[in-house]
């Protein structure tokens, strides 16, 4: 009797459990499922649907193991297509290759982190469930592949080893590791209570805050700030971190360390002084203050940085003001779609935003010199902050004219050329990212705050000559 009735409870329990597995399979399901386009929301409502979408790719999508940021969502061959630079910096082609799906984006796991931190504040996730989440991130990269404190490009997801970008690129990237640590800053000033937990996980982002040595990457003078150096190659891939360019978070970062900061003279040298760095031409009645691409280059100059960087009312000791240079680069890159000189179909006033992203050709840094007649919705939506009224017409005819096509689990796909027919079935960390974050600058100014607000950030931020109205004196 006593063998029965053990049984039948084992019996139920087994059913029970084998119901909960398939309703929580099920929930995970819909979770992830695509939301179909809702007609009739008021701004702010489409604001929420867009950022709460876009957001699942670093959530659902996040790679199992570690929890970092997958730096795309297939796994075909991605061509990188960086010819631009070439042209403009005569360097040597810097990535074609094949990531497959255990690599994974340091630079789009920082901008992962930003996007949590809004998840959080928006109640799309728990404020424990998050930080369960940004903790195995952080245990994960204390032990994974690192050199003198920066971590690579692209990283094996499961092993933590360094996946080589380029032959000479097997090492450290000092740009990803900027946008990571401004993501990890962001994440340690949000989490800032004094539970076990939360201690925990501030203790980590500081040991990786200290440890990170910004320095190195100057091989030992105040002449260059180099992008990368290989434990195999050292500083052969010769490429110095010189703008204006989507780099300025670097410098920043790199002089706000508390242990291995660089110093003014180093910025100045490879950043003020390079020969890309002023601008100064009119476009489309637009003065573009800095940058040396004709119209400004791709859009993500103006996106990365300011996730953290709070571009208004900061200016420089050379008399730069950066609310001017987002702005004005992103009027004049929606100008030029509206001028449309090789009369690609789709563009106009409401169908904008030209910046690096998948194309038919592959990943292209698409701009008003390398214009394939592909429009990348991070463009425009990553603006917000600058160009409100302009983001949002072009978020309303994303959204509702060519969302049958380009609308899905992760939000948008990250490219479309209405002439070529072509709709991209991609996401990418790096595009995804700015939407989330951006948006909610826009709407809130979260990120901003908790990141300005960092008092190591302030000192290098007064360090390299800047002033903002973040900067206690």
């Amino acid at each position: 009797m006593k063998n029965n009735f053990c049984c039948t409870v084992a019996f139920m329990l087994l059913v029970l459990t084998v119901s909960a597995q398939k309703k929580r399979a099920v929930t995970e399901k819909t979770a992830i499922a695509p939301v179909g386009i809702i007609k009739g929301l008021s701004d702010s409502a489409l604001l929420d649907v867009v950022q709460r979408q876009t957001f699942r790719y670093f959530w659902h999508y996040a790679h199992p193991v570690s929890g970092l940021a997958r730096e795309r969502d297939n796994t075909v061959k991605a061509e990188y297509y960086w010819d631009y630079i070439n042209e403009a910096y005569d360097e040597p082609n810097l990535s074609k290759g094949t990531f497959g799906p255990e690599a994974c984006a340091i630079g789009g796991t920082g901008m992962g982190i930003m996007a949590t931190v809004v998840a959080v504040n928006r109640g799309w996730i728990g404020r424990d469930t998050a930080l369960k989440r940004l903790t195995k991130i952080a245990d994960f990269l204390i032990k994974a592949d690192c050199y003198h404190g920066i971590y690579p490009h692209f990283m094996n997801g499961s092993t933590g080893k360094t996946i080589p970008f380029d032959r000479v690129d097997n090492g450290a990237d000092i740009v990803e590791t900027s946008y990571l640590m401004m993501g990890l800053l962001t994440a340690k000033a949000y989490f800032n209570g004094n539970s076990l937990r939360e201690r925990y996980f501030q203790k980590r982002v500081q040991q990786m805050w200290d440890a990170a040595n910004w320095n190195w990457h100057s091989n030992g003078s105040d002449k260059f700030l180099y992008w990368h150096w290989s434990p195999s190659n050292g500083f052969d891939m010769n490429f110095p971190v010189y703008g204006y360019d989507e780099a300025l978070i670097t410098y920043i970062v790199a002089a706000s360390s508390p242990n291995h900061a660089i110093s003014k003279d180093l910025y100045e040298n490879s950043w003020v002084k390079s020969g890309g760095w002023k601008n100064g031409k009119t476009y489309y009645g637009n003065v573009l203050p800095l940058g040396n691409f004709d119209k400004g280059g791709p859009l993500f100059f103006e996106q990365y940085t300011y996730m953290g960087i709070d571009p208004n009312n900061l200016a420089d000791d050379q008399g730069i003001d950066y609310a001017v240079q987002t702005k004005n680069h992103t009027l004049i890159n929606r100008a030029y779609c509206i001028e449309n000189p090789k009369h690609y179909k789709g563009y106009g006033a409401n169908c904008w935003g030209l910046t690096a992203g998948d194309s038919y050709k592959g990943y292209v840094a698409h701009c008003p010199e390398v214009d394939l007649g592909v429009i990348q919705p991070t463009a425009a939506l990553s603006s917000f902050p600058y160009t409100p009224e302009y983001s949002m017409q072009a978020l309303k005819h994303f959204y509702y004219d060519h969302g049958d096509k380009i609308w899905g689990p992760y939000g948008f796909a990250d490219g479309f050329s209405e002439s070529h027919n072509w709709y991209a079935k991609t996401h990418l960390a790096i595009d995804e990212g700015p939407i989330v974050v951006m948006i909610e600058n826009y709407r809130s100014g979260l990120i901003w705050k908790l990141f300005m607000n960092n008092p190591d950030i302030q000192k290098g931020l007064k360090k390299l000559g800047f002033k903002s109205k973040w900067i206690k004196e």
